[in-house]
């Protein structure tokens, strides 16, 4: 598993605006698009191309484009989905398909409650949307589903995680071609499984308690 921190000021300065916990949803549901866009930019360095020809005002010359099967990216809900804009604002060819997911708050085990994914996913590339990397728990199991389908690698996009979900989610992944792509590496977690200096829960504060 490979592991990618995007240490640039503007990811910085937009994370710390996110930690704030004074920035309202709208300012909020804003930065967590741009600050994704920056991200992917990072995360899509591998995505597989084709050389096709093209011909200019001048002359023709060759350039390349995203091949096919086009790449899936997949947010997990609920709050994966304030991620989806700006990714899709940086690869509008990509497919989209959805995981529910929810995280039991006692055990910290993750439940599947919905997904919607082509049943065939070989050769496909998939590009997993998650703001935080908490335990590994829930990040494990959508990678695992994805892998199960046929998918031949995957690349997680995250605004933060813990060292602890990234220890869980390199041993859960072992031998499988992964990439977490991240915002920032955080300090720990704390005893009710949340990133600390994190930035709260990130589905809350995309949309309103439920």
């Amino acid at each position: 598993m490979r592991v990618h921190v995007a240490d640039h000021p503007l990811i910085t300065h937009k994370l710390t605006v996110l930690r704030d916990e004074n920035t309202p949803s709208p300012v909020f549901r804003a930065l967590t698009e741009e600050l994704v866009t920056l991200l992917a930019y990072e995360a899509t360095r591998g995505v597989r191309v084709e050389e096709v020809e093209v011909k200019t005002p001048v002359t023709t010359t060759t350039g390349l484009a995203i091949s096919q099967p086009r790449p899936l990216v997949v947010p997990i809900l609920r709050a994966g989905l304030g991620m989806l804009e700006g990714m899709v604002k940086l690869l509008p060819t990509a497919e989209v398909g959805f995981l529910g997911m929810v995280r039991n708050e006692e055990t910290l085990e993750p439940t599947t409650y919905a997904e919607r994914l082509p049943d065939d996913l070989s050769d496909r590339q998939c590009f997993v949307l998650d703001p935080m990397l908490a335990t590994g728990g829930s990040l494990g199991a959508a990678i695992d589903f994805l892998f199960q389908r046929g998918a031949v690698d995957v690349t997680a996009i995250c605004l933060l995680a813990a060292p602890e979900g990234i220890a869980a989610l390199e041993k859960a992944t072992e031998g499988r071609d992964v990439t977490i792509v991240l915002g920032a590496m955080d300090e720990r977690l704390d005893e009710n499984g949340y990133i600390v200096p994190g930035l709260g829960d990130a589905g809350d504060r995309l949309y309103g308690l439920v």
